[in-house]
């Protein structure tokens, strides 16, 4: 029986690199995709069934080729997990057009430029998973989530769009929605973050999730369902229950 094909973007730190991990000691073959970088190399070294591709999401062309380089090598991608992204607080007085454009082109089009590299060949063997890495951030608008918010909850609403049409040509989209992970991105935040996870927990329930059947994998539960009623609750109640619990009434 072959081994299991997959690909992980954002692969050379955090949720990524703990993501890797994981798959490698489930024997997979994983190919590992993040900017060129020292510690892109040393995964690849640690570990032999890891193939490093490094390449930069928001670099369509680079990744157009990426896909089919992958395959020959490593035979077609059953799973993909496409999870590279960014986070830049924001402010309002601070707040710039460019900035989010520029997160923008990280988070959501270079993720869209690994989708369309993957659509081609898994309708075309109408057989394959793959698994877009949003966050509970996209749910409802968070204290200066401004730009990475945005790009959240649109990759939400691109996936639940392209669902229809994947789940009859058989190919298995989902969105992982992780809530606080500790990792450097999350450093940046100014404000408490409840139920704070480590990287390796995150990718184990990553890593469960998508073996089950649920198109939304997010974790952890009571947090997620907690922001999930803010979303329905009227603005005169959400903004100041969130402003006070995070401190920032």
């Amino acid at each position: 029986m072959s081994r299991e094909v997959v690909w992980v973007t954002g692969a050379s730190a955090g949720i990524g690199r703990e993501v890797v991990e994981a798959y490698v000691r489930d024997g997979a073959a994983v190919a590992a995709t993040a900017r060129p970088s020292e510690r892109l190399d040393a995964l690849a070294r640690e570990h032999e069934q890891v193939l490093a591709c490094p390449a930069d999401i928001a670099d369509a062309e680079a990744i157009k080729g990426i896909v089919p380089a992958i395959e020959q090598r490593l035979g077609p991608i059953d799973r993909a997990i496409l999870n590279a992204g960014t986070h830049q607080p924001v402010h309002a007085p601070d707040f710039k057009a460019d900035d989010l454009r520029a997160l923008m082109e990280i988070n959501l089009f270079g993720t869209a430029n690994c989708l369309e590299a993957l659509l081609g060949p898994m309708l075309a063997r109408k057989r394959g998973q793959i698994a877009v890495v949003s966050s509970i951030a996209g749910y409802t608008g968070l204290p200066t989530s401004a730009y990475y918010g945005a790009s959240k909850a649109a990759l939400f609403n691109l996936c639940e769009a392209l669902k229809f049409d994947l789940d009859k040509a058989g190919v298995d989209l989902r969105v992982i929605a992780p809530g606080f992970v500790k990792t450097p991105l999350t450093d940046k935040n100014e404000f408490p973050m409840p139920f704070l996870m480590e990287p390796e927990d995150a990718a184990s329930r990553i890593v469960k999730g998508l073996k089950g059947r649920s198109f939304e994998v997010t974790f952890p539960r009571r947090f997620s369902y907690l922001l999930k009623l803010f979303r329905i609750l009227p603005y005169w109640l959400y903004f100041p229950i969130v402003a006070r619990g995070t401190k920032t009434s």
